[in-house]
C-alpha cells in the first residue's frame, strides 16, 4: 500500500472557517471571512481574558492565580522596563506586558494544542508562524516607538541617526548606515519569531510522520517489524523536542518585549546615556 507525502507545511495553510463577503474600500477588495487564523487568535484572547478575570483580586493573601498573573507582571515590569527604561518607563508597562502575553499564549497554545492538528481542530493553528502575524506585531511596535520618539523630542529625534566625531562625509555616511540599521529592525524581529516558530513545528511534524510511517512498516511482519525501534525512537524524540519548543515559546516572548523595551528606551531617555 502506497504510504501518503509527508506535507510539513500543510499545517501552516491558512483556509476559510466562516466565509463572509468581500469589501471594496478604495478599490481594496478585504476578505471579511474568518480564518483558522482567526479562529486561533480569538481562542487565545478568550484565555488571557479569562485568566485576568479569574486572578484579578485584591487580597491580601493572594492565591495560587493572583501570584502567577502578580509574577508575570513583575517579569515585566521589574525585569525589563525597570532595570532597561528606569522610571519613566512605568506608563509603557502595558503595552509590553499586552506585546509578552499575546505571543506567550499563541506560541503556547501552538505547542500545547499541536496534537489537535490531527483531528484538523482550527483553534490548533500557529499563528505566530505567520510572517503576516509576526510582521503586524513588529510593524506596530516600531512605528509607535518612532511617532512616540516625535512626539516627545520632536524633529530633534533625527539626530539619533547622527554620529559625532565622524565629519561631514564621515557623519553623512553613517547616518545612512544608521537609518538603514534602525529601519530593518520590523524585519529582524518579525523573521526571529516567525523563524523560531516555523522550524521547531516543522521539525516536529517530520518526526511524527516517522513515528507513523515506521510504525506502519513494522506492522507488516517479518524483517520489517524491526522499524519498530526507530519509530520508538523518534517518539522519544518528539517528547524532547516539545519540551524543548515550550521553552523556546516562552523565550521568543521574552526577547520580543524585550527588545520592544529597548527600542523605547532610547526614545524615553534619548540624549541621556541611559
Amino acid at each position: 500500500m502506497q504510504q501518503p507525502a509527508i506535507q510539513p507545511m500543510e499545517q501552516f495553510l491558512i483556509h476559510k472557517v466562516v466565509p463572509l463577503p468581500t469589501v471594496n474600500l478604495g478599490g481594496l477588495a478585504i476578505d471579511l471571512s474568518i480564518t483558522n487564523s482567526v479562529v486561533s487568535m480569538i481562542v487565545g484572547a478568550v484565555i488571557l481574558i479569562t485568566f485576568f478575570a479569574l486572578t484579578a483580586r485584591r487580597e491580601i493573601v493572594p492565591n495560587r492565580g493572583q501570584a502567577l498573573a502578580e509574577s508575570v507582571y513583575n517579569i515585566v515590569d521589574r525585569v525589563l522596563v525597570g532595570p532597561i527604561i528606569g522610571h519613566e518607563g512605568r506608563p509603557y508597562v502595558p503595552y509590553i506586558l499586552s506585546l509578552f502575553l499575546i505571543i506567550l499564549v499563541l506560541n503556547l497554545m501552538s505547542v500545547v494544542f499541536a496534537v489537535f492538528n490531527l483531528a484538523g481542530m482550527d483553534f490548533a493553528f500557529a499563528v505566530t508562524s505567520q510572517l503576516a502575524i509576526t510582521g503586524t506585531l513588529a510593524v506596530l511596535t516600531f512605528f509607535s516607538v518612532f511617532i512616540l520618539g516625535f512626539v516627545k523630542h520632536g524633529p530633534k529625534f533625527l539626530s539619533l541617526f547622527w554620529v559625532p566625531g565622524m565629519g561631514v562625509l564621515g557623519g553623512a555616511a553613517m547616518v545612512i548606515i544608521e537609518m538603514i540599521s534602525y529601519f530593518v529592525r520590523p524585519v529582524t524581529l518579525a523573521l526571529r519569531l516567525f523563524g523560531n516558530m516555523l522550524g521547531g513545528h516543522v521539525v516536529m511534524s517530520l518526526f511524527g510522520s516517522f513515528v507513523v510511517a515506521l510504525g506502519i512498516l513494522a506492522l507488516s511482519g517479518g524483517i520489517a517489524s524491526l522499524a519498530f525501534v526507530p519509530s520508538a525512537l523518534s517518539f522519544t524524540l518528539i517528547v524532547g523536542l516539545t519540551g524543548l519548543e515550550l521553552v523556546v515559546a516562552i523565550l521568543q516572548a521574552f526577547v520580543f518585549a524585550a527588545l520592544a523595551t529597548v527600542y523605547l528606551n532610547e526614545v524615553v531617555n534619548f540624549g541621556h546615556g541611559h
